[in-house]
């Protein structure tokens, strides 16, 4: 695979977005950190460059900057947003406070039709804006070719060394033509053909896996989701016997799955599969924790040393294989490794103790979810575990609000095992991100019979994502939500009261801890 486009992320929640909207246009591409070496990007030989948005003021202290080699290299420069102020900052413009912000819908009026990033689009576009600064100077070379009511610059080029900036988003659904002036970026000015496709991901990544392992052991804690699962069979392909899965059982899983685990992965592929049951040590460090993040935190710590101990049993190896995704990275790591905010912690990403000294294997840092599930097909994995539905690390534990209890879970994992036959049996399954039963904290008065009760609540969440960084809550039929709550309420001792979540990401999470 030779084709490819290189991101720096500056710190932007669209970087990844980015991504996504260049291998739509069939063209592989790579995030790497803003500070990476020009060096190590020219040995990567890409045919362009792109400088993402971010939340830092160019000329502020501390900003995130990249090395200056990298307009030296002799390939297209896309900037946008704060990329495009990157072009002031290092090539002699001038980026100043804009007197008005700019966030929101806008029009982009094209003053030269000549670029070729505007190449078949009108002189007018809708685009999304966010920023506050703005270039009041342009750099030697460079000329304006597009404006918005707020910027003379909101679109400029150095046709000589292809070099352009947009101070709007182009990668977001808001800028309705943006993918095609990414496309125009792309395949007319860094001269890319648009032949990049999971199989060539594949004989890419398996290369890559063998060069890095060498004829070393690979370990891989392995959950049953779809992330870990298609690591596992990806590193497999790679160096098959030298890799062993470890496959934990925290207690916290759902319904049957550390029997479809082992079925699918110890019987049916033949992968190195050792079964870990550890359900006493995790239920009882969590004996009495509410709080959400303490839960994480526990857990974390508990399977790393749950792990630790198992890795120890595996025998000797020189790496660690781990199914991090790219919106798991973008989502967990705070500006101090990476200029993306802190939303919330994954027990699985974040660091190692130094007690366990491993390399890491990451094969899938930079694909989202719908990629990976092409990917475990392009592998031959069954459907029944690529296209299962997304689950947390932290497992039930984050789906109890409250303390988690053998009772409750028991509660919840009856709850979920109904919600997952029945949106199955409806078809709807397959066809939405995310579909699951939350226990709350609430108990109500309800009427069985002539008894009396005084039992919990069960929520029901069903949304729709693309790559779970936004979400929308799925309009499910009224009667599938009639037979889940009588199924639930008539099925689960416990359980009295069932009510529906309508919210949607943002502002909610797609969890509920």
């Amino acid at each position: 695979m030779n084709e490819q486009i290189v991101i720096l992320d500056f710190g932007s929640q669209y970087t990844q977005v980015i991504a996504r909207r260049i291998r739509e246009c069939k063209v592989y591409s790579t995030i790497l950190r803003y500070d990476t070496p020009a060096a190590k990007i020219d040995a990567l030989a890409p045919s362009g460059l792109i400088l993402s948005g971010g939340p830092a003021s160019v000329y502020a202290k501390g900003a995130p900057l990249p090395d200056a080699g990298i307009f030296e290299l002799g390939i297209p420069v896309l900037g946008i947003c704060y990329g495009v102020q990157l072009f002031g900052q290092f090539l002699g413009g001038k980026v100043e406070p804009g007197q008005k912000r700019e966030y929101g819908k806008g029009t982009l009026t094209v003053r030269d039709a000549a670029c070729a990033l505007f190449r078949g689009l009108p002189a007018a576009l809708q685009v999304w804006n966010s920023h506050g600064d703005r270039l009041t100077k342009l750099p030697a070379g460079f000329a304006p070719v597009a404006t918005t009511d707020n910027s003379t610059y909101a679109a400029i080029e150095d046709r000589k060394r292809k070099f352009f900036g947009l101070q709007f988003h182009p990668e977001v659904v808001h800028t309705p033509r943006g993918k095609e002036i990414l496309a125009n970026f792309v395949h007319a000015i860094c001269g890319c053909g648009g032949n990049w496709t999971m199989h060539n991901y594949v004989e890419q990544a398996v290369a890559e896996i063998r060069a890095q392992v060498g004829g070393e052991r690979v370990i891989l804690g392995l959950s049953g989701g779809v992330d870990s699962s298609v690591a596992a069979a990806l590193i497999h392909k790679a160096i098959g016997g030298q890799l062993t899965a470890i496959f934990v059982n925290n207690g916290l899983l759902r319904a049957r799955e550390a029997e479809v685990v082992r079925e699918v992965f110890g019987r049916h592929f033949r992968i190195k599969l050792q079964y870990e049951d550890a359900t006493k040590p995790f239920l009882s460090k969590l004996r009495r924790v509410t709080d959400p993040e303490r839960k994480r935190k526990i857990i974390g710590r508990t399977f790393i040393e749950v792990f630790d101990a198992a890795t120890k049993r595996a025998g000797k190896a020189k790496f660690l294989a781990q199914g991090t995704l790219y919106p798991d990275v973008i989502e967990s790591v705070p500006i101090a490794g990476n200029p993306a905010a802190l939303i919330k912690s994954h027990h699985n990403v974040g660091g190692l103790p130094k007690k366990m000294k491993f390399q890491l294997v990451e094969p899938l840092k930079c694909l989202f979810k719908d990629e990976v599930r092409l990917l475990g097909k392009e592998l031959g994995l069954p459907d029944e575990i690529v296209h299962r539905q997304p689950f947390p690390g932290p497992g039930l534990a984050v789906r109890i609000l409250g303390e988690v209890t053998p009772k409750r879970l028991d509660i919840l994992r009856r709850a979920d095992a109904i919600v997952v036959e029945e949106m199955k049996a409806s078809g709807l399954y397959y066809k939405i991100w995310q579909s699951f039963a939350v226990l709350l904290p609430v108990r109500s008065v309800g009427v069985m019979g002539d008894e009396r009760t005084y039992d919990f609540t069960i929520a029901i969440r069903a949304v729709e994502s693309q790559d779970g960084m936004t979400a929308d809550w799925v309009k499910l039929p009224y009667d599938l939500l009639e037979k889940l709550a009588n199924r639930i309420i008539n099925e689960v001792k416990g359980v009295n009261r069932c009510v529906f979540d309508i919210t949607s990401k943002p502002p909610g999470t797609i969890e509920w801890e």
